[in-house]
């Protein structure tokens, strides 16, 4: 039985002592002001220059499908007219990148908008993410700082297109998890010293979780951007149902697998997958609700009349169309792309991916009569080319020393991850991979906390593993810098593209 440890003298506590109450950091003054340093760091990296590189005014790259198509939701509330094409996607991405069209209209600000503040807030949510999970804000602001000079996340987001909209849901999402592991930790320890662990064999009822509520709500809406939010459906829902099992074991409740299954994984199941797919059909309200919503009238002319409502049929008919459209783009049926890229080549960012380029002597601004203007999805060298030894690293600490903090981004990394290898004839592109970074970069941060040393080390080691960190910091810094052109779209000489491509693969 677990007791409390009493403090008085020469008295012993019949059992052993309760866990130490962890249950998350203290907010001081410094957390404020490292928060709102990096806060400004991430609004005018974010919004710098924001709608300059254009195809002659006119949206790049994907932004070609998404920008018309969130620009007809901000007219009428709803994506019209299937001729922009690509209709595929759930609308929520859409549906809040049409703000930036309300107030900016059809221009280059108006579609990216929205991607720029989610850019902000998924800086904000890793570097507060990364100091719950270590205790630590100065890992909080490596964290923080190692995101804003990531060129993956800069470029996602400064373009109008889906991908920084689904980065920031499961962020949000994977935060809320912890935020309410913490919160468990607390009324479990509550219930501890109140004696009502053992009052049953599966232990305490821990009451409603409104984090894991808020984290429900988070992956409905990563649902409604894009149907790969199923992926981290799944892996969220075990990782929180695992940490109420560990919960229960470490106070010693009797059955604590028990327990979990029958206290927590039922409520855990309603609020991370009946109510994210209840959020999913919520998303949808406008397109029912109007008789002129693409695919609106497919009864008739695109599938046969049946006992289903018309406007059922109808849905069922666009969901069946585009899991045909994802299904058939596959590379052996002939669908390739020159910046296709498979999941090996994803952790170190060994293909990334052109959105746009113009260059030859109507460029103008580098100083030469021909210039280059690009924007590529390409990843920090000094943040992404640590993958392999930085993964190996956490799957070490997390599996055999049972270290706890790398469990949470490993998980969030594997989900952005891993369930592509089962889809690899599928044409794909680095930029499925921008999910992956936040997490990635926790990951960094917790190796360099390593580096730089407990407080409890003696003080030469402590000094060294310091000045190591800082100038690793240093150099993601200068890299950033040096590959902000073609993350920018900034005018460059040719001798300075050429000199930008560092890798055969980047060509």
């Amino acid at each position: 039985m677990l007791t409390p440890v009493t403090s008085t003298p020469g008295v012993r506590s019949p059992g052993r002592p309760l866990p130490a109450p962890d249950t998350g950091p203290v907010e001081t003054t410094r957390d404020l002001i490292v928060t709102g340093v990096i806060a400004l760091l991430a609004f005018v990296s974010r919004f710098w220059g924001l709608g300059s590189a254009t195809d002659g005014g006119t949206p790049i790259f994907d932004e070609k499908h998404y920008a018309p198509q969130s620009y007809n939701i901000a007219q009428l509330g709803i994506e019209e007219n299937p001729a922009y094409g690509l209709v595929v996607h759930p609308p929520v991405a859409k549906q809040i990148e049409s703000i930036g069209g309300m107030l900016f209209g059809y221009t280059p600000v108006g579609w990216r908008f929205m991607a720029a503040i989610c850019g902000v807030l998924v800086i904000l949510m890793v570097m507060r993410i990364t100091r719950r999970l270590t205790r630590s804000t100065q890992l909080g602001l490596i964290a923080g700082l190692l995101l804003c000079m990531d060129g993956v996340t800069f470029v996602t987001s400064r373009i109008g297109m889906l991908d920084i909209y689904q980065v920031v849901f499961v962020t949000a999402a994977a935060g809320a998890l912890l935020v309410d592991r913490d919160q468990m930790r607390a009324r479990m320890h509550r219930a501890a010293v109140e004696g009502r662990v053992h009052l049953s064999d599966l232990g305490p009822r821990l009451g409603f979780r409104w984090w894991r509520f808020t984290a429900g709500v988070m992956l409905g809406l990563s649902l409604g951007v894009k149907w790969s939010g199923l992926y981290f459906i799944a892996f969220f829902g075990i990782m929180s149902v695992a940490w109420d099992w560990a919960l229960r074991s470490r106070y010693g409740v009797r059955r604590p697998l028990a327990g979990m299954l029958v206290r927590d994984a039922t409520p855990a199941f309603v609020s991370l997958v009946i109510w994210p797919a209840v959020l999913h059909m919520f998303s949808w309200l406008p397109w029912f609700a109007n008789e002129n919503s693409v695919y609106r009238h497919a009864v008739g002319a695109k599938v046969e009349d049946t006992w289903l409502p018309d406007a059922l049929q109808s849905w069922l008919y666009y969901q069946s169309s585009v899991l045909d459209f994802h299904s058939s783009l596959t590379t052996s049926a002939g669908n390739r792309h020159p910046w296709e890229s498979k999941p090996w080549t994803w952790p170190m960012g060994l293909r990334p991916m052109l959105y746009y380029v113009e260059q030859g002597d109507q460029v103008a601004g580098c100083g030469e009569a021909s210039c280059v203007r690009a924007i590529m999805l390409l990843g920090t060298p000094a943040i992404w080319w640590l993958a392999i030894p930085v993964l190996a690293w956490a799957f070490w600490r997390a599996v055999i020393c049972r270290d706890g903090r790398y469990v949470f981004p490993l998980v969030g990394y594997s989900a952005g991850y891993l369930p592509w290898f089962f889809q690899h004839d599928r044409q794909m592109y680095f930029f499925y991979a921008a999910v992956m970074a936040p997490f990635f970069v926790m990951m960094v941060a917790l190796v360099l906390g390593e580096v730089a040393g407990k407080a409890t080390d003696p003080p030469r080691r402590r000094i060294i593993g310091r000045a190591i960190v800082s100038l690793y910091l240093a150099l993601v810094v200068v890299n950033f810098i040096y590959m902000l052109p073609i993350l920018s779209g900034t005018p460059i000489t040719q001798t300075e593209w050429n000199l930008q491509l560092w890798l055969p693969s980047w060509r």
